[in-house]
């Protein structure tokens, strides 16, 4: 009888230890398909909020010229 409640002590600590670990890592997962996302450049900030219409073309090229100088810098 004591050998039989021992053996169900260990069983309930690794199903808690593992719902634990399940739980964390659940948790943690960076997004919805599990990728992390990528970092953006400048120039792909830039390129989306010409494509969205938030600057002009002449703003477009003028900060286009800027990180390109920026970059030479570097």
């Amino acid at each position: 009888m004591m050998g039989g409640m021992g053996l169900l002590f260990i069983l309930f600590w690794i199903v808690v230890i593992a719902a634990v670990v399940l739980i964390v890592r659940w948790l943690t997962t960076p997004n919805e398909q599990g990728k992390i996302l990528p970092i953006e450049s400048p120039l792909d900030i830039l390129k989306k909020r010409y494509a969205k219409g938030e600057i002009d073309s002449g703003t477009f090229e003028k900060m286009q010229q800027d990180l390109a100088a920026s970059e030479r810098k570097r």
